[in-house]
């Protein structure tokens, strides 16, 4: 066997680990048939000789144990690499920060598609590598040059049912609306959501929301005020905001409202009506410690259909790889925001727009709500 083979079957065995196709200990023995009678070239799999470990970046709460028991567990076994969780929060900034420290501690960030196009664009991502990851398994139009759909997720309007009797909310408008169903209201911290919600409550047709009046979104926030009790940042404190009686109502993500539903016995519920559906992705830092090759093949191995259904089960979250919409049982649809019956109700964020303005609608949203 000649060198450029070894290294070639040494690629593929690699791969192979990584999507979870061979365990650990497999991996380990058959390379040791393809290394016999020849130099060790480990440049191949220097994804597994240097990588001790890979940490992912998400949102915290609920996430780190789904991720790990869906992702992180089962691609330790299969590498040797151990993921760690970290719950922070992958904002822009903070990814910036990471970047620009020169000594980056992250590996993946769980990031939206319109962060990770502005971050790639400024050279702070690692462009994914389509050789490791299959393009294939994404739902048409989900895939970018410096991220990887994992998921779907929606903002969307939960609500304390016990407040409001038989009378449940119906859209944006509701949301809007303390007269009709009084109490205080909470709005993500970081802006996405509430300019497309306070524009629908304030009459645009939802195919004429974008390119979004910032405008007049910012003066219907500002003007309701007031009834908010407080801006979430993070899944756990959207969680905690209505499971504590501090609002009546939020709009939270999807994946989170499900669980709320759960904790609560059912008092919580939430509507897809007026949803604001997005992917949810994985990027990977630029210079990123545990290596890009060993992130890409982190990824790689998420896309396994069964893999992303343990995490629909947990999280709620929706497969991005369309082999998974089988495994789903006919009860558990009405959580799945990509189900056709829920995505109709929907109204879909414009990454594009996002990316161009996301920057500076975040910069005055965060001053009227600071103000």
């Amino acid at each position: 066997m000649t060198n450029d083979t070894r290294k070639q079957a040494m690629d593929s065995l690699v791969h192979r680990a990584a999507r979870g196709e061979i365990s650990r200990r497999q991996f380990v023995q058959l390379s040791a048939l393809v290394l016999a009678g020849g130099p060790m070239l480990l440049r191949a799999s220097d994804a597994f000789a240097q990588a001790k470990e890979l940490v992912l970046v998400n949102w915290g709460g609920d996430a780190i144990t789904a991720y790990d028991a869906a992702y992180g567990k089962p691609f330790t076994e299969a590498t040797g690499i151990v993921v760690k969780m970290d719950g922070s929060g992958p904002t822009e900034g903070a990814i910036e920060a990471q970047f620009k420290s020169g000594s980056p501690t992250w590996d993946l960030v769980d990031v939206d598609p319109f962060s990770a196009i502005t971050l790639g664009e400024k050279g702070m991502l690692e462009p994914i590598d389509y050789s490791i990851v299959d393009k294939s398994k994404f739902r048409p139009g989900f895939g970018w040059d410096y991220a990887a759909s994992t998921y779907f997720f929606s903002y969307v309007i939960a609500y304390d049912s016990e407040k409001f009797g038989d009378t449940a909310p119906t859209g944006m408008a509701d949301f809007f609306d303390v007269a009709k169903f009084p109490g205080k209201r909470s709005l993500y911290k970081w802006g996405v959501s509430s300019w497309e919600a306070a524009l629908l409550a304030d009459g645009v047709a939802p195919a004429e929301l974008y390119p979004l009046d910032l405008k007049r979104a910012h003066d219907k926030i500002a003007a309701f005020k007031e009834n908010v009790v407080t801006y979430w940042g993070g899944g756990a404190e959207s969680q905690s905001v209505l499971l504590d009686g501090e609002a009546s109502m939020a709009i939270v993500w999807s994946t989170r409202a499900s669980l709320i539903e759960q904790d609560s016995g059912g008092k919580i519920k939430f509507i897809w009506d007026q949803g604001l559906i997005s992917p949810g992705a994985l990027a990977v830092l630029k210079g990123n410690p545990g290596g890009k090759d060993a992130a890409m093949q982190f990824i790689a191995s998420a896309q396994d259909p069964a893999k992303q259904i343990v995490m629909f089960d947990k999280l709620g979250q929706g497969p991005a790889n369309p082999a998974a919409d089988a495994l789903i049982p006919d009860d558990r649809k009405r959580i799945n925001p990509v189900d056709p019956a829920n995505m109709v109700k929907q109204i879909a964020l414009d990454m594009p727009w996002y990316a161009q303005n996301y920057g500076a609608a975040l910069d005055e949203y965060t001053k009227i709500i600071s103000a």
